[in-house]
């Protein structure tokens, strides 16, 4: 019997990514010598490559007809046993529509964001799993995987670690702590004034200086931390996705929201602190290390989950105080 060929479609974002990589694994794991090419955005080729579980990654920009057009084409010639779209939306569920893949597998209507793209899948997965991983290994399994997810491993580059290490190396930093502030929308931020007052009481009572990574548009956000950590002397730094896996990598411990950089810290084997308010751990929680203890979750209960971007800080956020996250920190550094 001939080994199937799965197009995986998962266009963004960071986290979201991550999150798709353990279900596609139990795919590569199931059909060894299969053909996976995976649909992303330009800008994730980078990061879909470090996990080595494609055959091919094709790149789409959904903005421009002249790419949609030239990728439902590839998609028409390469003759896939099944699409598998881990996103939910249009603009993924589309794509393979469009170009005649003769089975298509998705969430069904109780699972996404978007009304009505179920109707786009020929497979209509009724997911019964909490976590968004589980829910993607659940398509995996439709799709003919054994188990819903797999172990993988991210390759960071030695040029990559080469760059970090100059960078932590000229700024007289051997260990080091990576805050990461951001988080795609404020109601989901711990305020940077509380990362700046973490930063001042991990130097003066632990030793240790701090990396703050910050991504586009974010400088302004890494500045208030800066300003508010008084002498602690953080470095602030954004670099390539490569870079920022080996910045991950290295770091003693990694403080981070529900953002991109703390579950792509907790896939890469970091120690997390992260720090949740509105949106669900259950659901959009660090995965990998809830399973070694190497993370440790922050959120204060009775919260109400909501997925609603506010332009101000969620409530539930600023009854976590800098000591929890401090203690947390202590914790994962006795480990």
């Amino acid at each position: 019997m001939a080994e199937p060929k799965f197009l995986v479609v998962r266009l963004g974002s960071l986290g979201d990514i991550v999150h798709a990589f353990p279900a596609v694994a139990a795919l590569r794991e199931t059909f060894p010598n299969c053909k996976i090419v995976w649909l992303t955005h330009p800008r994730w080729r980078e990061l879909v490559s470090s996990a080595g579980l494609t055959t091919e990654i094709w790149e789409v920009e959904t903005r421009s007809f002249a790419s949609v057009r030239e990728i439902r084409q590839k998609i028409q010639e390469e003759s896939f046993s099944a699409a598998i779209d881990y996103q939910g939306l249009w603009k993924s569920a589309s794509l393979p529509f469009l170009s005649r893949v003769s089975r298509r597998i998705g969430f069904s209507s109780g699972s996404v964001r978007e009304f009505g793209v179920p109707l786009l899948y020929t497979d209509q997965v009724h997911t019964r799993s909490v976590h968004v991983v589980d829910m993607n290994g659940e398509l995996s399994m439709y799709a003919g995987a054994t188990k819903p997810t797999a172990c993988f491993s991210m390759t960071v580059s030695p040029e990559a670690r080469a760059t970090v290490r100059g960078m932590l190396n000229s700024n007289s930093i051997e260990d080091y702590i990576v805050l990461s502030p951001g988080g795609g929308w404020i109601s989901k931020c711990w305020p940077a004034e509380r990362f700046g007052a973490l930063a001042s009481r991990l130097r003066s009572e632990l030793g240790v200086r701090c990396v703050i990574n910050y991504g586009p548009g974010e400088e302004n956000l890494a500045e208030q931390v800066d300003t508010a950590s008084g002498d602690a002397g953080p470095v602030s730094y954004s670099g390539t996705f490569g870079e920022l896996m080996a910045l991950l990598r290295g770091a003693r411990c990694v403080i981070a929201g529900d953002t991109g950089p703390m579950h792509l810290a907790d896939a890469l084997g970091a120690k997390v602190v992260a720090i949740f308010g509105p949106t669900d751990p259950e659901r959009n929680g660090p995965y990998l290390g809830r399973l070694t203890g190497r993370t440790i979750v922050l959120r204060v209960e009775d919260v109400e989950p909501t997925y609603k971007r506010e332009d101000a800080t969620h409530p539930s956020l600023l009854r976590i105080s800098v000591e929890q996250v401090l203690e947390a920190a202590r914790k994962l550094e006795a480990q």
